[in-house]
């Protein structure tokens, strides 16, 4: 019998997920492949539901250690680069932006707060601030989940000729920009278009 602990059971989780994808992932092949039975997972996770949660953790551990902003810091340099790391980090794990979609950032909640106070001291209305942090996430998961839901060339819809293909980055940077560029115009005290 393999020994185990909670780490390891998230680590081969994600590791499983790599392989077959998040529809495939069970408790069953799970413990097959660490070599337990799949009662003994329970001892970790009460439901597939809190082992999902973990590995959504444990799978945004790139962007939730990035550094934090500082004071010297632009925000709207900054709005970017932190959701670059955002998509960067959803695209590091296959299905990435489905096995985050729906979570709580529970133990990146005091990150998220020193973020938004950034923006808020930077000169952005907190309102502002926390509809443009929650607008961005979103679109930064939606562009994700597109980009891996296309499994390649040809697989895609049929686009008229003349429609330009764009690629999944430079259309994500040009709606970021747009989101950023929204921001600023509030947040230099401009009323909304």
């Amino acid at each position: 019998m393999t020994k185990v602990n909670r780490d390891i059971v998230v680590s081969e989780a994600l590791d499983l997920l790599d392989e077959v994808g998040l529809d495939t992932v069970s408790t069953r092949r799970l413990a097959k492949r660490l070599g337990v039975e799949q009662p003994s997972l329970y001892w970790y996770f009460r439901t597939k539901k809190d082992l999902l949660t973990a590995m959504a953790e444990a799978a945004m551990g790139p962007h939730t250690t990035a550094p934090l902003p500082t004071p010297d810091d632009d925000w709207r340099e900054w709005f970017l680069e932190n959701m670059r790391s955002f998509r960067r980090t959803l695209l590091m794990r296959r299905d990435g932006a489905r096995l985050h979609a729906g979570s709580t950032p529970a133990n990146d909640l005091d990150r998220l707060r020193r973020k938004m106070d950034f923006l808020v001291t930077s000169g952005v209305p907190e309102r502002d601030a926390q509809m443009a942090m929650l607008a961005a996430g979103r679109y930064t998961v939606g562009s994700v989940l597109e980009e891996q839901a296309d499994t390649g060339p040809g697989d895609g819809p049929d686009l008229p000729e003349d429609i330009p293909v764009i690629d999944y980055e430079s259309a994500f940077e040009a709606g970021l920009i747009l989101i950023r560029d929204g921001l600023a115009h509030r947040a230099d005290g401009l009323p909304p278009s």
